[in-house]
């Protein structure tokens, strides 16, 4: 076992808790831990000490990682998040293969995971990613978009479309405010989406800081795993 790993795994939840408890926070919030280029032992060392949600960007990599650590998926000890950008050929990997898609930004790409998501297994827990700054070097969908794109995809069967998640530019507290306002008007717009629960945002430097404005979702890679490979 590596001490450094649990040990740093246990700071972020410490600093996660002391988040909640100043900004009174209801319920907790989840801890995605981003496992990208890092290898399955770690994730099974964590997901053996508690940890239960990692996110994955590159779908050939974390289709190997799934492979390897599929006695704790069936033991439902792991959860696999797609937190990458979605290209058309593949998603039916990722229908079959993830639990939740975090980067959905196209009615295309959902009408496609929809389709192809196995009726053996439950419904695909997705995010709307929304491109909050409008930068040219991130993926997402405006915030203008984003009302169309909700009503598009609200109704599939194989979709259960649980909130938003953002990448912001370097004024993060800025980008955390305009999101939870856009997360605010989408669950009053449509009482319907009875699911519409996560707001995915946050991550190593500015974690205390959506968590101060509504994120429950916070996705933390290098404070956990250290530097990248």
């Amino acid at each position: 076992m590596s001490t450094s790993l649990i040990k740093r795994w246990q700071q972020t939840l410490a600093s996660m808790k002391q988040a909640e408890a100043q900004h009174q926070v209801s319920q907790p919030v989840t801890l995605l831990a981003v496992s990208k280029t890092k290898p399955s032992e770690m994730i099974r060392e964590l997901a053996v000490a508690g940890q239960r949600d990692f996110g994955e960007n590159y779908l050939q990599e974390a289709l190997e990682k799934i492979t390897a650590l599929q006695d704790l998926k069936a033991k439902g000890v792991i959860t696999w998040h797609y937190i990458g950008h979605i290209q058309r050929n593949k998603t039916r990997d990722i229908a079959e293969h993830f639990d939740w898609v975090q980067t959905l930004e196209r009615d295309i790409i959902a009408k496609r995971l929809n389709e192809q998501r196995p009726d053996a297994l439950p419904p695909l827990q997705v995010l709307i990613q929304v491109n909050i700054d409008d930068e040219d070097s991130k993926s997402g969908c405006t915030p203008e978009a984003l009302p169309e794109l909700v009503t598009l995809i609200k109704d599939y069967e194989r979709l259960t479309l649980r909130g938003l998640m953002i990448i912001p530019a370097t004024d993060s507290t800025d980008a955390f405010v305009r999101t939870q306002v856009l997360f605010n008007e989408i669950q009053a717009r449509h009482h319907e989406l009875t699911n519409w629960d996560t707001l995915s945002m946050g991550m190593s430097g500015d974690m205390a800081a959506a968590i101060a404005h509504g994120s429950t979702m916070v996705r933390v890679g290098s404070a956990i795993f250290g530097a990248r490979d």
